[in-house]
């Protein structure tokens, strides 16, 4: 029987804390969908397809990822997917509290449907795709947090931005 797991998020821009758990979240099943959350009461800086192409780019060396935009209910992705496993990720107390909160509520709607919590790697404990666009914002270097694709990417997004 094949495992397969799907990891949700905005990934606006994508971190390498993100691409930390991706990594991590792939030798835990046979197959990862990181699905690109689209939420249509939240202004992403990048478009969903602008994400996924960000995604995937990074993950092109990584065996059974599948990058793919997707809104509503995660678990109703995951059932779309065939995934039976939810990754989730959490950098804080303040999050493990959301997350199981999240995981309970999925459990409720699909029981059939499990939620995984990874820590990151120590280096990216405390990196989050808001703080990445303050860093940037105040002209910061961006090398430790982001690849260099999207680092290039985000700067010319908020560059743009701050001409409009």
């Amino acid at each position: 029987m094949t495992r397969k797991a799907l990891y949700a998020g905005s990934f606006d821009p994508m971190t390498r804390g993100h691409l930390d758990i991706i990594r991590r979240a792939r030798l835990l099943a046979d197959e990862l969908v990181v699905a690109v959350g689209t939420n249509a009461g939240k202004k992403a800086l990048f478009s969903a397809e602008e994400r996924v192409a960000m995604l995937a780019r990074a993950t092109d060396d990584l065996d059974g990822v599948e990058v793919v935009a997707f809104s509503g209910l995660v678990v109703d992705e995951a059932r779309r997917r065939g995934a039976t496993i939810l990754v989730r990720g959490i950098r804080s107390v303040a999050d493990f509290e959301d997350e199981r909160t999240m995981a309970l509520t999925n459990r409720c709607l699909a029981p059939d449907i499990d939620t995984i919590i990874l820590v990151p790697s120590e280096e990216y404990a405390f990196l989050s795709s808001r703080l990445v666009k303050e860093v940037v914002g105040s002209g910061g270097n961006l090398d430790r947090f982001l690849d260099p694709e999207t680092a290039a990417a985000l700067r010319a997004r908020l560059s743009e931005s701050q001409r409009d």
